[in-house]
């Protein structure tokens, strides 16, 4: 009976390997909640996901590892929902998009959004991380802003600066919002796009 191929042999392997980071990773997600980051052990991780410790550290070397590719993961997720704000032709119908797709995914995932920011100061990955994701997103605020009239530029009253402005609002908003409650957080929304879009002088 002929043996399977190299080839997929490895393919199998890998398969097999992305479903058990997944499952490292979704247990990591459910022990946030649970436990909070400081109390939740690699032994946790490990036994939640099914595998044993010294097969855990085949993918992670720590639960600090495994916090920023859970991280990585959620806001891969959150870009991938609104990149396509830069595009869009209409600038009132981009804003609006962009935020439910944001509200969506802290409703889905808050709680690994607020860790990433709380360790974005002290987990450098994490920081480096989370500070890519907000450049790209300046960048579509940026683009909707000069698509709406804005002039372009880094003055305080030019489109680049309005976007960084605009970014950490949304971020700190969202971040206060989303421990309340999911209407909490889409009243936050919803005044974060009231601003946006005044900044983009599209309401009087």
């Amino acid at each position: 009976m002929p043996g399977r191929s190299p080839a997929r042999s490895r393919r199998a392997t890998e398969r097999k390997g992305d479903v058990r980071e997944r499952a490292i990773l979704d247990t990591c997600e459910a022990l946030l909640a649970q436990k909070g980051y400081d109390a939740m052990t690699v032994g946790d991780l490990a036994q939640g996901a099914g595998i044993t410790r010294g097969a855990l550290y085949f993918y992670f070397g720590s639960k600090q590892e495994a916090v920023t590719a859970l991280v990585a993961r959620t806001v891969e997720h959150l870009w991938e929902r609104s990149r396509t704000t830069a595009q869009a032709d209409e600038p009132r119908q981009a804003i609006a998009a962009a935020m439910q797709r944001t509200v969506d995914l802290w409703n889905e995932h808050g709680l690994v959004m607020r860790t990433a920011i709380d360790l974005s100061l002290t987990v450098p990955e994490i920081g480096e991380l989370w500070s890519r994701t907000a450049d790209l997103f300046i960048t579509a605020i940026t683009a909707v802003l000069e698509r709406a009239g804005v002039e372009a530029g880094t003055e305080p009253e030019q489109a680049s600066a309005m976007a960084r402005a605009l970014c950490w609002m949304i971020e700190r908003s969202f971040y206060h919002a989303s421990q309340e409650s999911r209407e909490e957080l889409q009243r936050a929304s919803s005044t974060c796009e009231h601003i946006w879009l005044i900044s983009a002088g599209l309401v009087g």
